[in-house]
């Protein structure tokens, strides 16, 4: 499978308005036109706030760029790449074609995915829409992220091919559904723990959820409305 790098895109940390509070996120990036190097920690200049943002299993955030029409239809206005805070925009190689451990080539580098993206409040902060994290939970349209395996150069316009797919694993669409939809899904919830491939981060977090039995309708409201806040 084959896609191509439209665009690839760092963001600084800088303050935005949500509701009646500033935060702090470097949520918002600028297109670079020239090659760059993919370190395990991702691309230089790239920051990142929040504890669970960043990492050697979180490196870079793939969006393609196909979702972009749905978003415009709804209302948002996006600049040309990096629209949902994504590294890579790309073309190609959607949620529901790449699975969890997949390799893929991406410039000179050799990248793994690790986890379907898992949406906050941060893009309600940025498009001032409260609803649009759990909107992008239900569509599939979450992106995914990625380990370095191998550090390379990229620039828009490079090849984005998967080289080797994942055995045993699930397409992160699968993936983003029992993390942020079905969420008392848990039978998939240890289907995904058992690809050694997920992210240690997300890995944590299903573990817990699997131990504590899932959630009551409850917590399930409680977390749908954090994730809009």
């Amino acid at each position: 499978m084959r896609g191509s790098i439209v665009g690839v895109n760092v963001g600084s940390t800088a303050l935005i308005r949500h509701g009646s509070r500033e935060i702090e996120t470097a949520f918002v990036k600028h297109a670079v036109g020239q090659p760059v190097e993919i370190g395990p920690l991702g691309l230089p200049g790239d920051e990142h706030v929040y504890e669970h943002h960043g990492g050697p299993d979180m490196a870079l955030l793939v969006y393609p760029i196909e979702h972009y029409d749905h978003w415009r239809s709804v209302g948002l206005d996006l600049p040309a790449t990096g629209a949902m805070a994504e590294n890579l925009t790309t073309r190609g190689l959607l949620e529901s074609e790449v699975s969890i451990g997949d390799v893929i080539a991406c410039g000179t580098a050799r990248i793994q995915v690790t986890q379907p993206r898992s949406p906050c409040f941060k893009l309600a902060a940025r498009f001032q829409r409260r609803s649009l994290p759990v909107e992008v939970q239900i569509t599939g349209f979450t992106g995914y992220l990625l380990r370095v395996l191998e550090p390379g150069a990229v620039v828009a316009g490079d090849v984005f091919e998967v080289v080797e797919r994942a055995t045993h694993s699930m397409t992160v669409e699968r993936a983003g559904r029992i993390l942020n939809v079905d969420r008392n899904d848990l039978d998939g919830a240890r289907e995904l723990l058992a690809i050694s491939a997920l992210g240690s981060v997300t890995r944590r977090s299903l573990e817990a959820r699997v131990a504590a039995g899932g959630y009551s309708a409850e917590d399930t409201a409680r977390l749908y409305l954090d994730d809009a806040l």
